[in-house]
Formats: C-alpha cells, sequence, structure tokens
C-alpha cells in the first residue's frame, strides 16, 4: 500500500513526485511507456515562458509566472542547464502591434519580469539576422530555454533516490476506489494507494473518466518541429516569436541549449492522441514562417524532425483539482503550454491541495533536493579528459563522433536510477545520435551496448516505445539459411 501513486513521468509527474520525496510519504509513479519522458515532454518547444501569455486570473497565469522564478534554483539543484536568454515577441504591422500591446499589458497584471516593448532599431541591434520587415518587438527577460529530456529524468532520479518507486511499462487500465484506498489496475498488477495524482498527460481525461469524473476531455492537437544543424544555431540570440494566433504562442525560432535551431511548430488537432508522424505540409509552412521571421535561415541544415501531441483541455486552463467523485484523486490534466514552464509550480499547488484533502504531510529530515551528473566529455578540456579517461579507461572509445559521446557515459545511462532502457532513452540522456549523422553510426553500436548491459538479446533492444525493435532478425534466417552461432 503506497500513501500516493502518481500516474505518468512527464515532466509534471516528475516535479510532483520529486516534490513528494521531500515528505515522510510513500510514493509510487506509474508510467505506461519503457522511459520516462515519452509523451508530450519529450516534443515540445523547451521554452521557459516569462508569462505575458496567459489569460489573468487563470491557472497557466498564476504557475507560470510562479514556476518562471523557481527554474535557476531547480536547474542549479538538479544539474541541469538552463539559458535565461530571454524572448521577442516580433509585430510586422499595426495590427500586429496592438496585440504586443495587449500582451504587454496582461504581463503586468501577471507581474511578469523584465517586459519592455522595443523599436525596430533595438531588435536589429540585438538580433540582426531578424527580417527587414519587423516593426515593434515585445522583450521578456524572463525567459528562457531548458533540456526537457534531462529535466525530467533529473527530477525522477531525485525522486527515486529519495525513496520514490517508479514502475515503468504500467500503463493504468481502471481504478476502483474501495473504502479508504485506490485499487489500481496496470498492465503489470494491481497498485494500491490512498491518493492518486492523475498526471497521465494526453490521457489524464480518460483517467478521470475511470472514477466517473467528467470534468474535461483533451483535445490533441500535434505540433511538428525542424531541428537545425549547430552552423546555424547562432543565427538567433533569444526566443523569437511571431504573435500569437488563437491556436498557440505561434511559430518560433529559437536557440537550443545544445547549440541547434529549433523551429516550429504548427499547430493541428488530430484524432489519434499517438499521431506523432511528420508531413511535408507541415514542414513546408514552418520554412515558410521561419523566413518571415529570419529571411536567411537555411532549412536545408534540417538534421531532424520531430512531432509531439499538446494536451489542449476544452476548459482553456489547467484542470488542477480534487474530485468530487473519489476523495483523494487529485486531477492534473489539460497541462498543455507553458506546462514545462509551470511544472515545479504545478508541484508546490498539488501539495496544497493533498493537504487539505487530509494527507498528513511531514518533511523529512534527511532530504536530498542535489543530484549531480559527471562532467560531459564532449565539454571537457584536454586535461580533464585525461583525468577521466585514467578513472574510466571506456571513455577512451568514442561511440557517437557528432557529440562525442563515451562508451562510459552510455554505460553510466543505462545505469542510473531509471536508467536508459532504449535506444532513444541513451539518446536523450546523453546525445548519441543527436548529431548530424542521427545515429546512422553509432546506433548499432548503442544497440550492443544496452543489450549487454541489460543482459537481454540485441533482437529484444527498442528503439523507443513498446514494440518498436531495433532489429527485426539476421539476414540469413530471413532468407531461410542456416546461421552458424
Amino acid at each position: 500500500m503506497f500513501d500516493v501513486a502518481v500516474i505518468g513521468a512527464g515532466v509534471v509527474g516528475a516535479s510532483i513526485a520529486r516534490e513528494l520525496s521531500s515528505y515522510k510519504l510513500s510514493t509510487v509513479i506509474l508510467e505506461k511507456g519503457v522511459e520516462v519522458c515519452q509523451g508530450t515532454t519529450k516534443a515540445n518547444s523547451a521554452i521557459v515562458h516569462g508569462g505575458y501569455d496567459a489569460v489573468p486570473g487563470t491557472l497557466k497565469a498564476k504557475l507560470n509566472v510562479e514556476g518562471n522564478k523557481m527554474y535557476e534554483k531547480l536547474c542549479c539543484d538538479l544539474d541541469v542547464q538552463f539559458k535565461k536568454i530571454g524572448s521577442l515577441v516580433l509585430a510586422f504591422n499595426d495590427e500586429e502591434v496592438k496585440i504586443l500591446d495587449e500582451l504587454y499589458q496582461r504581463g503586468i497584471v501577471n507581474e511578469v519580469d523584465g517586459l519592455k516593448i522595443l523599436n525596430k532599431q533595438e531588435i536589429k541591434e540585438i538580433e540582426p539576422n531578424i527580417s527587414d520587415e519587423v516593426v515593434a518587438a515585445l522583450y521578456c527577460s524572463s525567459a528562457g530555454i531548458v533540456c526537457p529530456f534531462n529535466l525530467t529524468v533529473a527530477l525522477v532520479e531525485n525522486a527515486i533516490v529519495n525513496g520514490v518507486e517508479f514502475k515503468s511499462e504500467s500503463e493504468v487500465l481502471d481504478i476502483d476506489k474501495e473504502g479508504d484506498y485506490f485499487n489500481i489496475k496496470t498492465k503489470k498488477g494491481y497498485v494500491k494507494a490512498k491518493y492518486v495524482i492523475n498526471a497521465a498527460g494526453l490521457y489524464a481525461d480518460k483517467i478521470n473518466n475511470m472514477i466517473g469524473g467528467d470534468e474535461y476531455y483533451i483535445i490533441p492537437r500535434k505540433g511538428e518541429y525542424r531541428v537545425l544543424d549547430r552552423s546555424e544555431g547562432t543565427m538567433a540570440k533569444h526566443v523569437l516569436f511571431q504573435c500569437p494566433t488563437k491556436k498557440g504562442k505561434g511559430v518560433l525560432v529559437t536557440p537550443t541549449v545544445h547549440g541547434n535551431l529549433l523551429l516550429g511548430p504548427t499547430a493541428n488537432e488530430v484524432e489519434d492522441r499517438e499521431d506523432v508522424s511528420i508531413t511535408y505540409d507541415g514542414l513546408d509552412f514552418l520554412t515558410k514562417l521561419a523566413k518571415k521571421t529570419m529571411p536567411n535561415v537555411d532549412t536545408s541544415k534540417t538534421i531532424t524532425s520531430f512531432a509531439g501531441v499538446r494536451a489542449t483541455p476544452n476548459t482553456k486552463d489547467f484542470m488542477i483539482f480534487a474530485s468530487n467523485k473519489a476523495k483523494g484523486f487529485i486531477n492534473v490534466g489539460g497541462i498543455e503550454s507553458p506546462g514545462l514552464t509551470a511544472a515545479p509550480a504545478i508541484a508546490k499547488y498539488v501539495i496544497d491541495i493533498l493537504k487539505k484533502e487530509g494527507l498528513n504531510l511531514d518533511k523529512k529530515e534527511d532530504f536530498n533536493p542535489y543530484r549531480k551528473r559527471e562532467k560531459a566529455f564532449a565539454h571537457m578540456s584536454k586535461e580533464e579528459r585525461i583525468e577521466a579517461i585514467a578513472k574510466d579507461s571506456r571513455h577512451s572509445k568514442i561511440i557517437c563522433r557528432c557529440e562525442t559521446v563515451t562508451e562510459a557515459e552510455i554505460i553510466d545511462a543505462i545505469h542510473r536510477p531509471a536508467g536508459a532502457r532504449t535506444v532513444d532513452g541513451v539518446k536523450r540522456r546523453v546525445r548519441p545520435g543527436m548529431g548530424r549523422c542521427q545515429g546512422g553510426f553509432c546506433g548499432p553500436r548503442v544497440v550492443e551496448i544496452l543489450a549487454r548491459e541489460l543482459n537481454m538479446d540485441m533482437q529484444e533492444v527498442l528503439k523507443d516505445y513498446e514494440n518498436s525493435k531495433m532489429i527485426l532478425g539476421k539476414v540469413k534466417e530471413s532468407r531461410g539459411e542456416k546461421v552458424e552461432i
């Protein structure tokens, strides 16, 4: 019997679990995927928003601004890269200037730090590659960028170190309230918990339905992205938005914490919540819109593209509340943008709800808020690399040349708390396959290392999701020929 079960290991569920780990509680994370961070969190814009866009008085506005203020300390504690580079919302005509003024006024009401309207000359001074058609911009100094993969992994690792149990491949199939506890049916059996936190992302409404809830439903909205090579990474110095539309914050051009340039997203409603397909029309749309912001951006330098599906609620606001259908069941649904920014504040908000619901919360005296990792080999000096190799000779084997990732780093990623179990899980943690060749050379070696370290057959190694096997069989066997071992 657990005190609390958190459903979902995206950035929101991970943030809540990590916050719960600071109390004298038994907590479990139930994740349907093979890895943490396999849903919306792994495929978003990676922006820490200032908070000027959200409608004043909404939970989005409140938790966006509060979350933004928590990011520097959180990322410092968890050894996650965060860059407060600021953002610009660009206006290209007088009508859009009016929108900037509206956003500025919203930001003032929401108590956003560092807002200022810039004229064309001021914009060109700080972003020389911006289109000459721009006439004004809203500058927000408190906006920034982060790696959502690394942050989520760090949150889960820290939660586990502080006593939280993590169960992957544990999709929730049904929930029954039995007296003062919940009996949760998962693909791996039953889990009992006194309180349930529903942070199931795209499926939060489905989980809510299991206890009779019907307060909201999710509208899946797909966003496609282009990732450009590092050669284009310095084209933009800030997060560059166009004026928002009814569908979202608009197409952006932004550097990433790893030095690439990111373009996106599109915003199209889809029926399939797992539809992460890439379309020609979507990528063409991104090219046209990105060139409106930055005419000289070279989209031929695209090294990969991807799509994510956002959990847009029909209510147009975060749905975070204690259910009146089953006491002890807390909904954390409809967490679309700025969910990544708001996540640490959402965790605090959920703790307050749990207190009101009657959960006894005593702080741990021995809670460890810190998570440290070794410096990336790619970022080490020559002297540091020599020292690292002396400590572990596996650092001398470079597996990914594009990103300079060593065998030792991959092995560490596999054996850390809630370690990598798939090729993409390794990729997100330490970046083999993130470079120009996109795993063309290092992919087979990563498969070999995963199989060896996890004591499994290479044919059982997954790319990412369940049933996404990297190797389907041996060529000679597929031809009906006998294979000598």
